[in-house]
């Protein structure tokens, strides 16, 4: 049985690795027939990747190994997150050794050595870019742990696992704690991915972008391991709203074989395409807020999330 457990946790990681560009590629998708332009192919995000990772590398003459390094810990530590987030099966090794206090810190990391990374060179809009990620970042955390403890308290533990098990036998998930909860989590998720309203990862004004404002001088398959962690992280948080929210087709403890572990990618796969349309719908409502009002934006999730934790704990939901 513990083979087992080690090959599901083996194929959830696989497949994640493999399926997040596609993800990146379908929103893409999404978002051009929703404003009325032409749709970039869906394999794009594969082809570009793999044009990136047959470049020659060009580093600036001050990079330090700390910028070398980062671009490897980014897909690392989105790799070991994606391991964490029960996305097929609840039944992970690595999943019950972590839980999700512990996957908030590996996006701490994460941003962490990117924003150092793009201070490590000295150029003004890696600066620029830097302390904008820090401060959407110091404002988003916050507000997506009081989203996690309102599941806690739903359900008694830390552990995304443990919340998929017990969602069979909680009375009924679709109480106003939750629904306070997921609006506060999509409002996190948009900021933490660099998605629109808090920022345009089509963009590359250099005024108003942030994340891409840390990549200009990352070429190469440096650019491209940078380019797919980004991939995998919007994909995590995906999962990660999947299983607080959505854990229907995740297959939980006790169910061998391999059809409940089909059943589990065809019901992935079928809510990334939902969750990829409604992204671009959102995206393509929504203009970008200036970027003095990304605090007051985050500081509304976390409202939200903290109206979510009153309702359970006044109202008994």
């Amino acid at each position: 049985m513990r083979a087992i457990s080690f090959v599901r946790q083996f194929v959830e990681v696989v497949l994640a690795i493999a399926i997040a560009p596609l993800f990146a590629g379908w929103i893409a998708q999404c978002r051009a027939w929703l404003q009325n332009r032409s749709a970039p192919p869906l394999l794009l995000p594969y082809r570009t990747l793999r044009k990136l990772f047959f470049k020659d590398v060009a580093l600036a003459t001050d990079a330090s190994l700390l910028f070398r390094a980062t671009p490897y810990v980014l897909f690392g530590t989105m790799v070991l997150a994606a391991a964490i987030i029960p996305s097929l099966v609840t039944d992970l090794p690595l999943a019950r050794v972590a839980d999700s206090i512990a996957l908030v810190g590996l996006f701490a990391t994460a941003r962490v050595f990117l924003s150092l990374a793009a201070m490590d060179i000295g150029t003004a809009f890696g600066t620029l870019g830097a302390r904008r990620e820090m401060m959407v970042g110091f404002l988003a955390e916050p507000a997506l742990l009081m989203v996690l403890f309102n599941a806690f308290l739903l359900y008694g533990s830390t552990s995304l696992p443990s919340l998929v098990d017990g969602y069979r036998t909680h009375p009924s998930i679709i109480d106003p704690s939750v629904i306070f909860a997921a609006v506060a989590f999509v409002m996190v998720a948009l900021a933490e991915n660099a998605r629109i309203p808090i920022d345009n990862p089509s963009t590359h004004l250099e005024l108003t972008m942030i994340h891409e404002a840390m990549l200009l001088e990352y070429s190469a398959r440096h650019l491209a391991l940078v380019e797919w962690a980004s991939s995998l992280k919007l994909f995590n948080y995906a999962c990660i709203g999947f299983a607080l929210f959505m854990p229907w087709g995740i297959a939980t403890q006790g169910l061998d074989g391999v059809g409940p572990l089909l059943i589990a990618i065809a019901a992935l796969i079928g809510k990334l395409v939902i969750a990829g349309a409604a992204l671009a719908l959102i995206e393509s409502l929504s203009a970008k807020l200036r970027i003095f009002r990304a605090p007051e934006y985050l500081a509304m999730a976390f409202l939200l999330a903290v109206l979510g934790l009153l309702v359970h704990l006044l109202l008994g939901a």
